[in-house]
């Protein structure tokens, strides 16, 4: 579930009150940078106290090692268990640090290997490969593959195996049909917009719950 509030609202009160009632059926939280630059990390966090659920701090950090690994141990200091880093920022002195701190603090590391929007195809799909060898050399926890193309899912799977995580966004409000990309290989769909800027958010997240269950037993029997 990615919590990315609209402007002009209570953040905190937005986002307590999905948190509220989608947290016995979403399997994460995704918290993003304008939850964050409107209440601050800590107080944002604190919302989420206790949580024992997948917590995604989605600051899709591109910084030297040093900077990301800082980033990184206060993410966790303040209770996420995952972080989201772009792949281009490459290992040497950069994500080789980010992910030895992650395992040293228990964190779930994710790179962005290609994005749901059309611009992804610009540039950061033409080195889909090469971020996809970054990955597996930095053993990351986990890879961000867009539900809304689903032959890249397909084709990061078969690259990947079954041991590495693909979340995949772009459900809902970006026109990816729940339960597509979990059956092109994704093993998370985030949604956003489509459940949390819905007037009846609970009943809509259960619709897309029961709407990917029926398509998963469809394509996988």
């Amino acid at each position: 579930m990615a919590l990315d509030p609209p402007p002009n609202v209570d953040t905190r009160l937005w986002i307590s009150q999905r948190f509220e009632v989608l947290k016995d059926v979403a399997q994460g939280f995704k918290i993003g940078l304008p939850a964050i630059l409107a209440r601050g990390v800590k107080d944002i966090a604190g919302i989420f106290k206790d949580y024992e659920g997948l917590l995604i701090a989605d600051l899709k950090l591109a910084d030297i090692g040093d900077i990301m690994a800082t980033v990184a141990k206060m993410l966790k200091n303040y209770g996420f268990n995952a972080v989201i880093a772009h792949s281009f920022v490459g290992v040497d002195q950069g994500l080789e640090v980010l992910a030895k701190v992650c395992e040293d603090e228990d964190l779930k590391l994710v790179l962005v290997v290609s994005m749901s929007h059309r611009g992804s195809q610009e540039f950061i799909d033409k080195h889909l490969d090469e971020f996809l060898e970054i990955a597996r050399s930095i053993k990351s926890w986990g890879v961000v593959a867009p539900a809304t193309r689903l032959e890249v899912i397909k084709y990061v799977r078969s690259r990947l195996g079954v041991d590495m995580k693909i979340l995949a966004p772009g459900v809902g409000a970006q026109g990816a049909m729940p339960g597509d990309a979990i059956c092109a290989g994704a093993d998370y769909e985030i949604v956003g917009r489509a459940i949390t800027y819905s007037s009846r958010p609970r009943e809509t997240a259960l619709n897309i719950v029961k709407e990917q269950k029926e398509k998963v037993i469809k394509c996988r029997g």
